[in-house]
């Protein structure tokens, strides 16, 4: 498999400010010492709690953000101090998907200007190639021409995030980050939502960061899944792998919280809050949570640790790979 994005070491720790003074009185830690490998044409799904810090290393791979430290290398190239020029370039690889339909698109800008405008940031001119390739994006996404000369309030939350993701995918980038995409629609809209984008990965070869907190389509749409947990990746594996055979306390209280027809309930397996991102807890991230906490886990930060071929998990309890 060959790799696309590289995160190595990637830091975001937000500075609070006082009011008053204008002095740093404290970080919040969104990430911390992230890494992680995105290989080609592949979707890799990132699930966690809100405040884990999975819109913000999305955005940081798309350098719509400036990380703390640490490098994000894209084929082998590190974006992190690009010029604007140079970013410009590596947008038109990049793009992303936002979560809300409503918002993502701007109200005054018939369908056709939204498509048109990313060639026009790119200085693309060329009026027949652009209006080719726009008619072209709209029958992939399973819309008519016709939705080209109306404005977004005229269409529902589903064909909105189709336009949003035909406007991603205009200029044909190699990989999207889709944030929570689906989240704001109606169930029967977000299969479909989501079996397109699975289309347009196969069609298109589109590498693409899922992120969501909904497991049941984590499971639907992914490759491989990570779970994050106070700006940590506590788990990663190919998806066979990562549901027949998980390790963390965290991923198995996940899987416990997702909703299943059943009479026979389920014992929680985790208890209170995610710790404040400004706060954190000293030692394991989650022992604050965990059912199986030590005084180890209280006073000593967990690696990563690879217990098998592509599957790696931040826990004591697989510290000597035998969990």
């Amino acid at each position: 498999m060959n790799t696309l994005f590289k995160i190595k070491n990637l830091n975001m720790h937000y500075p609070i400010i006082d009011g008053l003074m204008g002095n740093i009185k404290g970080y919040i830690y969104a990430l911390n010492d992230v890494n992680i490998e995105i290989y080609e044409n592949e979707i890799l799904g990132l699930v966690g709690e809100s405040g884990s810090g999975k819109s913000t290393l999305g955005n940081c791979i798309l350098k719509l953000i400036t990380p703390t430290s640490g490098e994000i290398l894209f084929n082998g190239e590190n974006i992190i101090n690009k010029s604007k020029k140079e970013l410009k370039e590596f947008r038109k690889d990049a793009q992303l998907i936002f979560q809300n339909p409503y918002m993502s698109l701007n109200p005054r800008m018939k369908i056709y200007d939204t498509l048109k405008e990313p060639f026009i940031i790119q200085g693309i001119k060329n009026k027949k190639e652009i209006d080719e390739r726009i008619k072209q994006i709209i029958s992939l996404i399973g819309m008519k021409d016709e939705v080209l000369n109306r404005y977004p309030h005229e269409f529902s939350g589903g064909q909105r995030q189709r336009i949003a993701i035909a406007r991603a995918i205009i200029l044909n980038p190699k990989f999207l980050v889709a944030d929570e995409p689906v989240s704001a629609l109606d169930v029967s809209i977000q299969a479909q939502i989501v079996n397109l984008l699975i289309s347009l990965k196969e069609h298109l070869n589109l590498t693409m960061l899922f992120i969501s907190h909904n497991l049941s389509v984590i499971k639907y749409i992914s490759d491989r899944i990570a779970v994050m947990y106070l700006g940590e990746i506590a788990e990663i594996a190919d998806k066979e792998e990562f549901f027949k055979n998980h390790k963390h306390p965290y991923t198995q209280a996940l899987l416990d919280a997702v909703p299943v027809i059943s009479d026979k309930k389920r014992e929680k397996t985790i208890i209170g809050d995610i710790p404040s991102p400004q706060n954190p807890p000293k030692g394991c991230k989650f022992h604050t949570r965990c059912p199986y906490v030590t005084e180890k886990c209280k006073n000593q930060h967990p690696e990563l640790y690879e217990i098998s071929p592509n599957h790696k998990v931040r826990c004591f309890l697989c510290e000597n790979k035998c969990c």
